[in-house]
């Protein structure tokens, strides 16, 4: 998540615990259908939920995939939405920076237990917060209590008063420092912060003497030939095929949001495609992308606050992915995006040979039924193409 946590879910986390009973269970891999009649089954029962357009892509342990797509590109034209289409990655890009983190704990250029003040010395101070106090690890798995308050948009006149706006990680990491921090000791509980993935950027910087998406860049995607995953810097569009991204504000205040620049455009304008967000997750849960022992690290998982177990059924959060249970036995791995009306699920089998990437043109974020459907809907996807195969773990 990133601002699928601020502005797709924040209505559902504040009535998580009123809609609880809503949450839909895990859902098991209908018998008698191939992937590609389940996965179209899928995409067409979200599209039917009022999502303009849905794309997916699975792939299974033998290697076969495949690629369904439902609803339109553009609500104007009517163009049919691409299976190669592009989307802004948004909160996924978390595991690319968790990564690069793990990666140079793994040459010692750095440690899960520095602190802030370490790297950053007086950035994180002022009204409770306490940069000598909180640890990378900490950052990574959103146990800082460091809160967000990132600039953005609630409304149409909004959007289009603020979508061309430009932050730097300073001015981001300064905002959240006017708030006390979450009443817990750093460590000892859990909320989601996307300040702390700033500052975990900002750190891979000095630690580095290059930006977090050149790390990125030269450690993840040239090695794994993920040409359709690229940083787009403060670019307010995407490469074509893209579909249009829409949001709903409101009873009838659908809005074409597609023109913005990310919030966070420095850490944040990363866009890609099905085939590389596949591609990516299948090579790190492989083994491609960490030696064993910082995999095993990025696995070892905390439980979530109890809002947002509730819109993730069993789910823990390790650094920088999340672990959930499949219905048909076992674990998968994932991280999901939202901003900008893109919403995008994923999911890795724990050995990596199993696949899933769901990517949505439009947040239903008018209310939080609507929310919880889309998020629902799409979670079954996830699992229906994860079970095609048998149990998750093998």
């Amino acid at each position: 998540m990133t601002w699928t946590l601020r502005k797709h879910l924040a209505m559902a986390l504040g009535v998580a615990t009123l809609l609880a009973a809503e949450v839909a269970p895990a859902v098991a891999q209908p018998a008698g259908r191939t992937l590609a009649e389940q996965l179209r089954r899928d995409t067409e029962a979200i599209h039917a939920l009022g999502v303009s357009g849905v794309q997916a892509r699975a792939i299974a342990a033998d290697g076969r995939q495949a690629v369904a797509t439902s609803g339109t590109a553009d609500l104007d034209t009517g163009r049919p939405v691409s299976p190669r289409g592009w989307f802004r990655m948004a909160s996924t890009s978390k595991t690319l920076v968790a990564t690069v983190v793990l990666q140079l704990e793994a040459e010692g250029r750095l440690s899960l237990h520095d602190t802030v003040d370490h790297w950053l010395p007086g950035v994180v101070q002022g009204n409770g917060n306490d940069g000598s106090r909180i640890a990378v690890r900490e950052l990574l798995q959103h146990t800082s209590g460091i809160r967000d308050d990132l600039p953005g948009y609630t409304t149409p006149d909004e959007y289009y008063e603020q979508r061309h706006d430009v932050h730097d990680s300073e001015q981001l990491v300064a905002r959240a420092m006017a708030h006390a921090p979450h009443p817990f000791e750093p460590g000892e509980g859990w909320a989601y912060s996307n300040t702390g993935y700033v500052l975990l950027d900002m750190i891979i910087r000095k630690a580095t003497g290059r930006p977090a998406h050149r790390e990125i860049e030269d450690r993840i995607l040239r090695p794994l030939g993920l040409d359709q995953t690229r940083w787009m810097g403060a670019s307010p569009t995407l490469p074509r095929p893209h579909a249009q991204a829409y949001e709903f504000f409101g009873p009838g205040s659908r809005v074409d949001v597609t023109d913005q620049i990310p919030v966070d455009h420095e850490n944040l304008s990363w866009v890609t495609t099905t085939r590389d967000e596949n591609r990516l997750f299948r090579a790190l849960l492989g083994g491609r992308l960490l030696p064993a022992r910082q995999l095993a690290e990025m696995k070892r998982t905390v439980a979530v606050s109890a809002e947002v177990e509730k819109l993730w059924p069993g789910g823990r959060y390790g650094l920088g992915l999340v672990g959930r249970p499949l219905a048909c036995g076992g674990t998968y791995w994932s991280h999901e995006g939202g901003d900008g009306g893109f919403i995008t699920l994923n999911g890795v089998t724990d050995d990596g040979r199993r696949s899933v990437v769901v990517s949505m043109s439009e947040a239903r974020g008018d209310t939080p039924e609507h929310i919880l459907e889309q998020e629902n809907a799409a979670g079954a996807l996830v699992e229906h193409a994860l079970c095609a195969g048998g149990p998750g773990t093998q």
